[in-house]
Formats: structure tokens, C-alpha cells, sequence
């Protein structure tokens, strides 16, 4: 049997269904009413850093500027790992037991990372609320079965 992707699109709604050997395995509703911001990626300039809060804003060309905590911003750069190696191994001491903790990383500053102006590819993680702007991370996902 085929697979289909079936789409309909009107003015007030889109529907897409995916159909497996002739049963109906995903189905996504969406109505431009009520599409909010969250899983949009844009690709926006750091305007501020601020070292006291470990957190920068980003311009995305939106109302507000969003907001970009330390923690949320990619590492995988070949040297900030060398950096992060070579910090780890100074901080180290000789009767320090032989556990390796998973998901520890040594504390970074947001001003090693982030510079005003600089360009960065975020993904909106949280909606803007009052006068607050967007939550943003640098940690982008693509959240799809088929991809």
C-alpha cells in the first residue's frame, strides 16, 4: 500500500493528514487565529548582554526583544569545547574521586558566549507575555516524524 499526505486548505483553517496502508497515523489542525509564536526560528541579533543575570536580548524584528538565558545558548562549537576542556581540567584536583557526572558542564559566563551585535539562530520557546518578550533558545528542534 501507498502513503499519503493529504492537505486541505481553506482561507480559515489548515488540515493535514498523513495516511499509512489506509490508516490515518497523523493529523494536524492548525487556524491562523490561533498560531502563536512558539517553535518559530528566526535568526536574530544580540542586542544586550547582561553578565548580572547570565542572560542577553535578542532583536528578532518583532515588538519585543526576546529573552536569551546562558544556559539555552548552543556550546558545540569545536572551541568553546577545547576552552571548556582546558577550564575543567585546571579546576580538577588530585583526591577528587573518578565519578563522572552526566550533564555537567562548568559554569560560563554569558559574555564568553555572546556579544552585542553579533548574529544568532534561536527558536522561540515561550510565548511573549504582558511586557515581557519571547523565551528563546539556541537549542533547535525539529519535531517531526518523518524528517
Amino acid at each position: 500500500m501507498y502513503n499519503y499526505l493529504l492537505i486541505n486548505a481553506t482561507p480559515y483553517e489548515i488540515r493535514i493528514a498523513l495516511v499509512e496502508h489506509g490508516n490515518l497515523v497523523e493529523f494536524y489542525q492548525e487556524r491562523p487565529v490561533e498560531k502563536g509564536l512558539v517553535g518559530n526560528i528566526y535568526q536574530g541579533r544580540v542586542v544586550r548582554v547582561l553578565p548580572g543575570m547570565q542572560a542577553a536580548f535578542v532583536d528578532l524584528g518583532l515588538e519585543r526583544t526576546g529573552f536569551l538565558y546562558v544556559d539555552d545558548v548552543r556550546t558545540d562549537n569545536k572551541h568553546f569545547e577545547d576552552r571548556m576542556i582546558k577550564n575543567d581540567c585546571q579546576s580538577c584536583c588530585e583526591d577528587a574521586p573518578d565519578v563522572v557526572h552526566e550533564g555537567f558542564a562548568p559554569q560560563v559566563n554569558i559574555e564568553d558566549l555572546l556579544t552585542e551585535g553579533q548574529a544568532v539562530m534561536v527558536q522561540i520557546c515561550k510565548e511573549p507575555l504582558g511586557t515581557k518578550g519571547a523565551r528563546l533558545t539556541c537549542n533547535i528542534t525539529l519535531p517531526c516524524r518523518n524528517l
